[in-house]
């Protein structure tokens, strides 16, 4: 079906009432960037959801990452992390009172450093769901065949399956992330029938979007589980054998916090024990930070689907993008991000 006939297939829908969750923080900006907000009617309602993995990393890792910035280690990072508040400072704070804090695009340039920087400790914040997760494993790999003895991870890495599950209520179907599931394959996402859950993975063409939205529309309403590929040329039914097998090698699975979802069991990875000189907590012994959130900000709210960002108190008064009071305003991926760059 024609772009055109998919947007009128959406916009004359008059049956039941669909919550469709969009898991991709991506998904987020560019359905409003393509206007597909504007198409739907008021019984086909879409929601944000925890994929952004900057929003849902704890405050605990951002003060674990403080702790040893101020502690003398070069920290490396991608770049949203840097504003995101801990219990009282963020990264950049630190770095303005004088510790090595850089931005970098891929782990390997942390490696690349600590191999022509051997007299400083670089750590890498490995954070992000099956995606990135790889990248920052390459890096641990090179490392250890090279003898990088300086490079160490802190990770906060996630995988969603758990997070599909626990948040299973809060919609009708999911609009499953389109590079997570090129990683884990579609037949993964497919088992999730058997459990009633239902989805659809898509891209981010505004057709694919679209497609997604008439399948979920089509298939919602005969009270069956379903599933669905929008995203066929890029999402294979095993995924990626490479880098599932990379991750199987360095990691195992943890229970691990979820910034408004809680402790989500076995959705976390942890480098394995005989990584441990790769492993910045253990390496630098780092002492428990329990974390402590702005009790106003209600980021963990939006998260989980429980309200908009606009039902946030803080949202577009003093939580706006300059002066980021929770995670979901700081990321390019955050739905209070997206929420306030396109005026809803």
């Amino acid at each position: 079906m024609e772009i055109n006939g998919l947007k009128e297939k959406i916009e004359n829908y008059d049956g039941r009432k669909i919550r469709i969750m969009e898991v991709c923080g991506t998904h987020t900006h560019e359905i409003f960037r393509l206007g597909v907000r504007s198409l739907l009617p008021k019984n086909i309602e879409l929601i944000s959801g925890p994929g952004c993995p900057v929003c849902v990393t704890p405050v605990s890792f951002i003060d674990e990452a403080v702790y040893l910035a101020k502690t003398g280690k070069t920290i490396f990072t991608f770049g949203d992390l840097v504003r995101v508040p801990g219990s009282d400072k963020t990264l950049a704070n630190a770095r303005q009172a004088g510790a090595k804090v850089e931005i970098v695009y891929s782990p390997l340039d942390a490696l690349q450093y600590a191999k022509n920087h051997p007299e400083e400790e670089i750590v890498f914040l490995s954070v992000g769901f099956e995606t990135t997760t790889p990248a920052s494993l390459l890096a641990l790999k090179q490392a250890i065949a090279k003898s990088v003895k300086n490079f160490s991870l802190l990770t906060a890495n996630k995988t969603m399956d758990e997070a599909y599950r626990v948040m299973a209520k809060s919609a009708d179907a999911y609009l499953y992330p389109g590079h997570v599931a090129a990683i884990t394959g579609a037949k993964k996402l497919e088992e999730l029938k058997k459990i009633g859950i239902s989805g659809v993975v898509t891209g981010f063409t505004a057709k694919e979007i679209l497609q997604a939205i008439c399948f979920i529309i089509e298939n919602a309403q005969k009270g069956e589980p379903f599933f669905g590929n929008a995203y066929e040329n890029v999402v294979k039914p095993e995924g990626n054998k490479a880098a599932t097998e990379l991750v199987e090698k360095f990691t195992r699975p943890i229970d691990t916090e979820w910034r408004g979802l809680g402790i989500l069991k076995k959705s976390g990875l942890t480098l394995k024990d005989e990584f441990t000189d790769f492993d910045a907590r253990k390496k630098f012994s780092i002492p428990k930070m329990n974390g402590t959130a702005n009790p106003a900000c209600k980021c963990g709210d939006v998260l989980s689907g429980k309200i908009f960002p606009k039902d946030c108190p803080l949202f577009a008064k003093v939580c706006v993008p300059e002066h980021p009071i929770g995670a979901c305003m700081v990321s390019n991926e955050g739905a209070c991000s997206a929420f306030y760059k396109y005026g809803i």
